[in-house]
């Protein structure tokens, strides 16, 4: 039986990794958010895309929102894949990073001379977290490129209702 010091470090070492799933938890909450974003604002486009007349658009300003809508739906598109993989990346960390914290207490309760795949597990665990972020981050590049377009296209309108050029 362990001496109680060593007992504590086992314990120690087994919830170390709880941090990075609680993270790695937090991160999948956010995204699957995230990803019903995009389910619904594809859902909304495509309501409005019914809505518009059947045919050639005639006013600029149809076939401005046409172009708007278009672009839109394609970078959507984009971001509901790295969502997808994102949410994938996450799962697999905490798969990983709980494998680590089981691991531990197998390894020094088995064999010590296996702490090599606690290790292992928990550098897979971090390296899908850090993917993960990296697609999160491309993910939020196209929104904000998305929203800014959006914002432009609405400038433009409002200036043209109001009778002046846009700026």
């Amino acid at each position: 039986m362990p001496q109680l010091p060593v007992a504590f470090e086992i314990l120690g070492a087994m919830i170390t990794p709880a941090v990075l799933i609680s993270a790695s938890g937090t991160l999948a909450l956010s995204t699957s958010n995230r990803l019903a974003r995009v389910v619904d604002r594809v859902r909304v486009l495509a309501r409005e895309t019914e809505a518009m007349p059947d045919g050639l658009a005639t006013r600029p300003e149809d076939v401005e929102r046409r172009t708007l809508v278009a672009d839109e739906i394609a970078d959507l598109g984009v971001r509901i894949r790295l969502l997808w993989s994102s949410l994938s990346a996450l799962y697999a960390a905490i798969g990983f990073l709980v494998g680590t914290s089981l691991s531990v207490g197998l390894t020094a309760s088995a064999d010590p001379s296996l702490g090599w795949v606690s290790v292992g597990l928990a550098l897979l665990g971090g390296a899908a977290l850090f993917v993960a972020s990296v697609m999160l981050l491309q993910e939020t590049r196209v929104a904000v490129k998305a929203s800014l377009r959006e914002m432009d296209s609405v400038r433009e309108a409002v200036a043209r209702k109001a009778g002046r050029p846009f700026v």
